[in-house]
This record gives C-alpha cells, structure tokens and sequence, in this order.
C-alpha cells in the first residue's frame, strides 16, 4: 500500500475538501471507536491505502492527507460495537460511502457482501458478516469546488407557474432527435429538441423526479428488475452516474443555464426520509455503518428494529442536529448549483418530532422555511407519509406549497361520472380554501395525474390497474384510481369510444390548468403516454415508462395543439390565477367576485349543494369581462340559461368538440346546450 502523510486537519466543514496540498476529511459518527479512510486506485478496484483519521472534534472524526488531489476514488471504514439491541451496527468489513461524496464512480449494484449479517442465519441481523464489501461498492470521488451558478434565475411568481413533472431517464431515452450517448441523461433533457418541446408546450418550470445516486431493493434484484423512479437514494450530494453521457458535474451545469436561458425554472424531487438501506435486515451502504443509532429512527422499546413512517424500512432521523445539517448542506448545495426549488417527497417524515407526533409548523419543516436562502426558492411538501397520521394535507407553513391530492381524486370522481361530487369539485375548483385557509389558492399544486399513479390516457382507458410486470402478482400499487375505461378495457379500435376517451383527456387536462391554484403536468400526457395500465411502473426501466416520441395518431395531435391552447388561455386571463380566495361578496364592479350556478340560470342553493344526483353546474367570476365555465359530467346533454352579462357571451373552449374550439356566441338568458362529458367556458364580451 502507498504512504501518505496524515495530519489533524479541521472538523469544520464535512465530507472530501481538496486544498493546494491536498484534502481534508471529516465524518460525523457519535457512536465510533475508530474511523479509517480507504483511497483506491483510478479504477476503484484495489485499495492503495488504509488511514486512520487522527483527531475528532466532538463527534467529528478528521484528518487531512498530503498529496490527494481531486479524482481520488475512496470511502470509509468505520470501528464501533455490532450490537443490534442497542442500536449499533458497525462493521468495518463494509466499505461505507461518505454521506458527503458529491460525485460516485459507478452505479449501486446490490450484492449480498453489502449486508452486515449474514443473511439466512439463524439468528438474523444479530450475525455478523465478515465478507469485504469494499470489490462492490460505489466510491466516493474528491471534487473541488462546483461552479457557483450566477445566472439571472428566472423567478417566475407562483400565479404563473406550470410545473412539468418528468423523469430524466425516461424523458429522453426514446428521443431519435438526440445523440444516442445522450438520451435519458441530463445532456439529452438539455438538448434543443427537448428544451423546445418544452417551451412549446408553456411549461415554466421542470419538476425532476430524484437524480441522486439510486438504491434497487432486495426483492427487485431477485425479479431482475430495477428501481426506475429513483426513490431510494444512497446518497444525497451526488448524481445517478447512468443519468449522465460524460461528466454529471458539468452537464447539470448546462442543464441548469440551459433552462434559465428559455425561462424555465429546475425543481429537483428531493428524498431526505429515508435512505435505501431499508429495515434490519437491509443492506449496510453509508449511515447504517456509520452511526445508526445517530442517523435512525429507533424503536425506544427495542432499537434493533426501525421507526418507519415511510413504508420502505427505515425514516431519516431528522432530530438529531448531525442528521438535519446533513439534509441543510444538501439543500443548499444544489442551491448554489442553480437550482430554483425543491419537492419533498414524504415531507410528514420530516416533519416527526419525538420519532412520533408530526409537526409540520415546527422543526426541520420549520426551519428550510426560515432559512434566509432556502425560504426564497420554490418549496413543495408532499403533504403525508406512510403512518395514519401523517397525512397533513393543508398543514405545513407559508412559504411551501403542498401536492393536494384531494384535487386529483374530485376531478377524477367528477368526470367519471360519480353522484354527489359536485361540492367537492367546486371547491377544488376554486382553489381549496377548506383546506388551503389563510394561505391562498396559490399554496395548493394541483394534479391529476403524477409519477405514482395512471397516466392521464390510461386513466381514461383502464378501469383496474394491470402491474403484472412488476413481479407482484398485481398486488402492488393502489387498487382506487377514480378511472373508467368507457366502455372496453385498454386498447381498443371502437371510435365511439376513442372519442369519448378523447374528450374526457380534454376534460381533465382544462379542469387542471383553469382551476385557481398552481397546476402539475405528468409529462408525456400531452403526448398520449400509455404505461399499458400500469399505476406502479416504479421497477419499469423499459419502453412501458419511457416516453415514446412518435409521430403522433391525428387524435393525439389534436390534443397536444388543445393542451398548448388551454396553457396560454391560462396564461392570458389572470382571472385563473388568482392570489387570494374566492369570497361571495361584491368585488370593485359590484359584482360579486364568483357566482355559482344552477342549469336554470339561479345561483345554486344549498340543497342544490347537497343534490345527489346533480352532474351539471357552472360557475362566473373574473372582473371587469366576465368568464364562465359550465359543466356537465352527466350522460346527456343539458340546457344552461347563461347569466346576464355586460354583451354577450362567446364561447372560447368547448371540450364536447373534437379539438376543443369554439367560436359561437350567445346572448344572455338564451338557453345553451353543453354536450355530454364536457366543459364549456364562455368569456362576457362587449363586441
């Protein structure tokens, strides 16, 4: 093995920090007895050194070692008790990955020496494994400084943002526009074809599910499947090494200018609940070897087994200052990367006080909402987790917004047709001030479709889910997804029925983009993406998942062309954007600010409210030239009296028609016909 000199170095700052003479180490663990530092060679196949940091700070363990410059592959080494019972799983057989590594030499690939016990023993975890895991475990790579990203940012208000969420892999893999070495990688997302569909489309900022290094689960290795979406990271710094062509570094860099450029803002998905060392009996990767009673939630009454409110095996323990610092470094380096938000997956987990009660007014929640640079980018809580407390829709404070779900299940229920929707649509509708109170419709991100889930075309085409490919005997995924397939189950030939589908796309897609709130697109809907009725294609790194960029059937290319046309109707009448709620009173016109309505042309009453059988109901509000939106989500076509108005009343959208246009106008009180399964908006007009 080759010398290095070794010296005491700083605590100050944690993970691999190169200097003129060489880097500085520094590892947090409260429970070790000794910290070694492994560098291997260009390939990370062989170790070519084994260093004992010297001196500890507190709980932090450092040493800075001459001549190790930037590219040095390494990893840890940690000394300590195994002794599950008490919550320690040290074993310095297991080459640990630094929580702090900002760049990984090679895909996670799972193999049974990264367990610590050995699995198959009689006594379980409590075993001890002695296996070196060093051969198969990803390395970390000293890096200097990243490039500080001091480009004007777009800023885009939240009134006006259209949210895309899009897989990067999957985004580009089928790109036939895009070099090869680049589809499915940050360079193929900043390609020009992509970027202009993009811009095409409206979109105004890219939600990006996780590009952190990935962890497969056990049970997908032995289905010889992989975790595609992404949520089981190893490491939080780092980038997926398969996401890039070249150099992750320098192309999240572009990605990131490239946006900026064409004013679309990058909000990374961001996971911080748990990691992919899963329950006892998981792999030992990075913090389980580290310090585990530390980073972990344990069960107080027997701490050999893990809190977990995530559903996956284990939750972050974001109590302990070490472990909230972790999560606060990560969250402003990639800020200083550029990024402009962040969405928070699980975000209850985070917000667990005591391992137990949630609290999302208190705590690390809390606190990223007074952090002085994280409080001015975009924050987004996925507002529950797996426990039955944890689902905390309306809850986390100002300035983060929240995923409201209920919207996606009332536009869904209404539209398919189910009988006493009509209250609840109308408030999701309207911005959700049931739940949203003294926050405005703005903290509410509206969707009806997302990553977990339907696609929007097979929403309309599948009446059950059909996740045979996922090795689970259909087992896996929620069984309630609020869709119809019109009359056959998938695919069909039928036209009647095509067009049906057709027209309930359009349907849920306007309901979307016209309610009040901040509206979230699934990317590929606009395209016709079909994932075959898969609502769980987290394991689907396939054709099933990947966006298929075609030429578009004329039904499809109609609806992109209507997806496009409602985005700018949204974008050009503020009256869909509004900053504060609704309020039934007289506005500066003296009219009131939203009027709702009956068929009949009265304003709707409560019984009419509490109506069963009631599928047809519209709305007025806007000031100065009114707009109404008139429903129906019946069977049959129904007669509206329109309202009186300031003219004339000329329809601008009209879902019943097969690209969604219209250019009729009518008189007030005149009685309209709104198709069956359509959604008509008339705009007041002088002319």
């Amino acid at each position: 093995m080759q010398s290095y000199g070794v010296e005491a170095g700083q605590g100050g700052r944690l993970g691999a920090i190169p200097d003129a003479a060489g880097t500085n180490f520094a590892l947090f663990s409260a429970h070790a007895e000794k910290v070694e530092l492994c560098l291997f060679d260009e390939a990370g196949a062989h170790e070519v050194a084994r260093l004992t940091l010297p001196a500890r700070s507190g709980d932090i363990w450092h040493g800075h070692v001459q001549g190790v410059a930037a590219g040095q592959r390494y990893g840890y080494r940690v000394y300590g008790p195994y002794d599950p019972r008490k919550g320690h799983r040290f074993n310095p057989h297991k080459l640990l990955i630094d929580p702090y590594a900002r760049v990984l030499d090679r895909t996670f690939v799972l193999d049974d020496r990264h367990f610590a016990y050995r699995p198959g023993d009689p006594d379980g975890d409590l075993s001890f494994d002695m296996r070196d895991s060093a051969e198969v475990t990803p390395k970390g790579i000293v890096t200097g400084e990243p490039s500080i990203d001091d480009t004007p940012k777009p800023q885009t208000p939240w009134r006006d943002t259209i949210l895309y969420e899009l897989h990067l892999r999957g985004f580009t893999r089928r790109r036939n526009d895009t070099p090869a070495q680049s589809r499915g990688t940050l360079a193929g997302l900043a390609s020009r074809p992509a970027v202009a569909h993009l811009r095409e489309l409206g979109i105004t900022a890219v939600e990006l599910m996780p590009i952190n290094p990935i962890g497969d689960e056990p049970h997908l290795k032995k289905l010889g499947l992989r975790n595609y979406w992404g949520y089981n990271p190893i490491n939080f710094f780092a980038i997926e090494p398969r996401y890039a062509a070249a150099d992750a570094s320098v192309e999240f860099r572009i990605l990131v200018e490239t946006l900026h450029e064409e004013g679309i803002e990058l909000i990374l998905d961001v996971v911080f609940n748990h990691t992919a060392e899963g329950d006892a009996f998981g792999p030992t990767l990075s913090l389980r070897g580290i310090d585990n009673a530390s980073y972990y939630g344990l069960m107080p009454e027997d701490p050999r087994r893990y809190l977990n409110y995530t559903g996956v095996g284990n939750t972050l323990n974001v109590e302990h200052p070490s472990v909230r610092r972790l999560i606060l470094d990560a969250l402003h380096f990639w800020a200083r990367l550029g990024v402009d938000g962040f969405r928070f997956d699980l975000a209850s987990a985070l917000a667990r006080t005591g391992h137990q009660d949630c609290r999302p007014e208190t705590g690390l929640i809390a606190g990223i909402a007074a952090d002085p640079v994280l409080s001015r980018l975009k924050l987004i809580a996925e507002p529950w987790d797996a426990s039955p407390d944890g689902y905390r829709l309306g809850g986390f404070p100002a300035p983060w917004r929240e995923w409201n779900d209920r919207f996606r299940d009332s536009a869904r229920r209404f539209w398919r047709g189910d009988r006493g929707q009509v209250a609840g649509f109308a408030s999701r509708f309207a911005g959700s001030s049931d739940i949203m109170a003294g926050r405005g419709p703005l903290a509410s991100i509206n969707f009806v479709t997302a990553h977990d889930g339907f696609t929007l075309r097979d929403l309309v085409s599948y009446a059950q889910k059909h996740n045979w490919a996922n090795g689970e005997r259909n087992a896996d995924g929620v069984s309630e997804n609020y869709s119809r397939n019109w009359g056959v189950e998938g695919p069909t030939t039928d036209r009647a029925i095509l067009a049906l589908r057709n027209r309930h796309r359009r349907n849920l897609i306007a309901t979307l983009l016209l309610s009040q709130g901040v509206p979230m697109i699934l990317s590929g809907d606009e395209l016709g993406h079909s994932q075959n009725g898969n609502n769980n294609a987290y394991c689907q790194d396939s054709e099933t998942s990947w966006i298929a960029w075609r030429d578009l059937d004329p039904d499809d290319q109609a609806f992109l062309r209507f997806v496009q046309s409602v985005i700018e109707l949204r974008r050009s009448h503020p009256e869909f954007r509004r900053t504060a709620f609704f309020s039934g009173q007289q506005s500066a016109d003296g009219r009131k600010d939203i009027i709702w309505l009956h068929a009949s042309g009265r304003e709707m009453s409560e019984g009419d409210w509490r109506d069963q059988n009631l599928s047809a109901f519209g709305c007025m509000f806007g000031e100065g030239e009114r707009v109404l939106c008139l429903f129906n989500a019946g069977g049959a076509a129904e007669s509206f009296v329109l309202p009186s108005a300031r003219g004339s009343w000329r329809c601008v959208l009209d879902t019943g028609s097969a690209d969604g246009s219209s250019e009729a106008s009518m008189a007030s009180g005149a009685a309209g016909a709104v198709e069956a399964h359509s959604f008509v908006l008339l705009k007041e007009t002088s002319a």
